[in-house]
């Protein structure tokens, strides 16, 4: 078979206004801010584009957009000269050897971007899905139809007012969303969740609703201690992130001071991270994010060892993922058979538009559909994608 070669790289930067403001301990978003990548095929092929996309969340991998772009042009596409495979598992081999750090950076973020784009594209010409992976990978119990047909998305629970997080949650609930999220351990947490409890008590005693929060590393363990009596007695099941990653060796002694499970998520960004969380006890779930982990191949290799240790998997999403992100999400669904929260795949019920032809969004009670096509199986939208970059997007011939 004629090898599959790249002729150009695109790399564009790209500001989507969302409909909701998002507020955390670390920073606050109205606008998305996602970078997609478009990898176009040489002759035989030329008539197949792959995309890929991701977030750079400087708190998170110490990356920043600037960054993302500089090292997808400067690290990885010199790699990508030599792209030649034969074969989706000959492409595989190319992909899995893209680096998660270089000079002792993480670089999982740009990793991320390239990865799915090369997937994507992989995926049409040899024709595959993202769950083909799992068997090349040697995943044992991994790969379709995974757990797509029970994964939930969550909802969210935001409002400046009592009225506006009451309407909210009641909309979500009447649209069968039984996983929630609130962020905390900003100004006003402590009202937002005492409002979200009266309106989710009921559901939640009788074990049809779960209420999780997120610190983002917002505080110090005295903080966290001094916020459980509050957490536990407004139904919270779950805390993201309490501590910063710096603190990781506080997260046992916190652990044993709760009925909440312990979610990892900034200190959870490589391999290494994961063992490193399961040797030192007290993380009972791990957020994996593609964009945050390095693409779908890394993480479905953190979910192996997390799942394989007794440990659940959170599938995340940066805010702001447009739909070819929630596509790899729908492909990392399909190949790992167990989550105990999903979030993300919002569409344009959060970003005022998309840059896929069919935004993927959850149905209802949170379900969503398996995609039918090839590679990440979307339509990108080409002019869409130029119209909501912030400058004229990056080509690198090959």
């Amino acid at each position: 078979m004629t090898p599959l070669n790249i002729r150009n790289v695109r790399i564009f930067r790209l500001a989507i206004p969302m409909r909701l403001r998002f507020d955390h301990a670390a920073a606050v978003r109205e606008v998305a801010d996602p970078i997609v990548l478009q990898i176009s095929a040489a002759a035989p092929y030329a008539h197949y584009v792959g995309y890929g996309e991701t977030l750079a969340r400087t708190y998170v991998t110490g990356e920043s957009a600037g960054s993302v772009v500089q090292d997808i042009a400067d690290l990885f596409v010199p790699r990508l000269a030599s792209f030649a495979p034969r074969s989706f598992a000959e492409a595989l081999e190319c992909i899995e050897a893209l680096p998660t750090q270089f000079s002792g950076r993480i670089v999982t973020a740009a990793r991320a971007a390239v990865e799915l784009a090369l997937l994507d594209l992989a995926g049409k010409v040899f024709r595959r899905r993202p769950a083909d992976v799992a068997g090349w990978m040697g995943l044992t119990g991994f790969g379709a139809p995974g757990c797509l047909s029970t994964a939930r998305y969550s909802g969210i629970v935001v409002g400046r007012t009592r009225r506006r997080l009451t309407a909210l949650l009641h909309l979500q609930r009447w649209y069968g969303l039984r996983d929630f999220k609130l962020k905390v351990a900003i100004e006003g947490w402590e009202q937002r969740l005492e409002w979200a409890y009266s309106v989710l008590r009921g559901s939640i005693d009788r074990g049809q609703v779960s209420l999780r929060v997120d610190a983002n590393s917002g505080w110090t363990l005295s903080e966290a201690e001094d916020a459980l009596p509050l957490l536990e007695g407004n139904g919270v099941s779950a805390i993201e992130q309490p501590l910063s990653d710096h603190d990781d060796a506080h997260l046992p002694d916190l652990a044993v001071q709760t009925k909440c499970d312990l979610i990892a998520d900034e200190s959870l960004i490589t391999l290494n991270d994961a063992q490193r969380l399961i040797d030192g006890g007290g993380v009972r779930v791990f957020n994996i994010r593609l964009a945050k982990n390095g693409g779908l191949l890394p993480a479905l290799r953190i979910a192996r060892l997390a799942l394989s240790a007794g440990v659940n998997v959170q599938l995340g999403c940066l805010v702001g993922e447009t739909s070819i992100l929630s596509a790899a999400a729908v492909g990392f669904l399909e190949t790992c058979p167990a989550v105990r929260f999903v979030e993300g795949a919002f569409g344009k019920l959060l970003l005022r538009e998309d840059v896929v032809r069919r935004p993927i969004r959850f149905g209802r009670r949170g379900r969503i559909a398996p995609r039918p096509d090839f590679g990440l199986g979307i339509e990108v939208d080409s002019h869409a994608v130029e119209r909501l970059a912030v400058e004229r997007g990056r080509s690198i011939p090959l």
